[in-house]
């Protein structure tokens, strides 16, 4: 059997099955090192001898916590604050100024962060409106932040990064007004944590639970996903989105080919997509 970095190509065939069966994801075939690279430590704290003995236990045993642990390992949790700039600078400048204009009588503005992972995303977007719209804390407004792994769920909801993550993103002025220095990590203030609303949500399961948004950012998700996923997330994205609701990509991603109810809007260096409404006018 062929072993590249201690996995089979056989067993991480497996593994990509299992992780695409439950989540949707793509693990492409030159990611076999994330297996090994992030299974290890479950194969020791379970007690097993190899990656091999753990896939073996895994295609033989039903779904239970070691398939969670092993397909929540797989999932990619690349983020940092304020990723991009762009979009936040969108937000700030156009996006939210527009809504709070939009919203001026019924004094409620929803946002989703879908895929928050350790969950830098909205702790951004909750420090730029703590800091440029004083004004949203008297409305009706919730940020909620959605992962489907409730392990990086559990670490988003303390807030303790280390110096490189606080490193990412952040300038020295924003680090030291809304972080505190705990040891070797930092964690961001309670009153910004008091801002967001984590909650575990598998994007291929119902989404009866959430609200209808005026923002979602849905920002590299669906690069991980194949073309049929894409054009259904999207799908529902529109039942969730307020007609006049804003939603963001990845600098990557686009829902042109895949889904021709959203049109582009670009803000500066900034793009992100509204549902063709002829009611509604934008403004730059």
């Amino acid at each position: 059997m062929k072993q590249i970095m201690g996995v089979s190509t056989t067993d991480f065939e497996y593994l990509r099955e299992l992780v695409n069966h439950h989540s949707a994801v793509v693990l492409f075939g030159d990611k076999i090192y994330l297996a090994e690279l992030h299974l290890q430590p479950i194969v020791e704290s379970a007690g097993f001898a190899s990656i091999a003995d753990l896939v073996t236990y895994l295609q033989t045993q039903p779904f239970n916590s070691l398939h969670v642990q092993t397909i929540e390992a797989l999932i990619i949790n690349e983020t940092s604050f304020f990723r991009d700039k762009h979009p936040f600078e969108a937000l700030k400048k156009s996006v939210l100024p527009e809504l709070i204009k939009q919203r001026a009588i019924e004094r409620s503005l929803n946002i989703w962060c879908a895929a928050c992972s350790n969950g830098q995303e909205p702790y951004s977007i909750a420090i730029l409106i703590y800091e440029h719209f004083p004004m949203l804390t008297s409305w009706s407004h919730r940020l909620i932040a959605s992962d489907f792994s409730t392990k990086v769920l559990a670490r988003a909801r303390e807030g303790y990064y280390n110096q490189l993550e606080i490193n990412r993103g952040l300038s020295k002025n924003i680090r030291d007004r809304y972080f505190q220095k705990l040891d070797t990590s930092w964690q961001i203030k309670e009153q910004i944590r008091q801002m967001v609303d984590f909650r575990q949500l598998n994007l291929l399961q119902s989404w009866s639970s959430l609200p209808q948004f005026d923002v979602i950012f849905l920002r590299n998700v669906l690069i991980y996903f194949d073309i049929v996923t894409k054009k259904a997330l999207l799908k529902k994205i529109k039942q969730q989105l307020r007609p006049d609701g804003y939603l963001f990509l990845g600098s990557g991603e686009t829902t042109i080919s895949l889904d021709e109810s959203f049109k582009r809007v670009l803000f500066d260096k900034a793009i992100c997509y509204q549902l063709h409404n002829p009611e509604v006018e934008i403004t730059d």
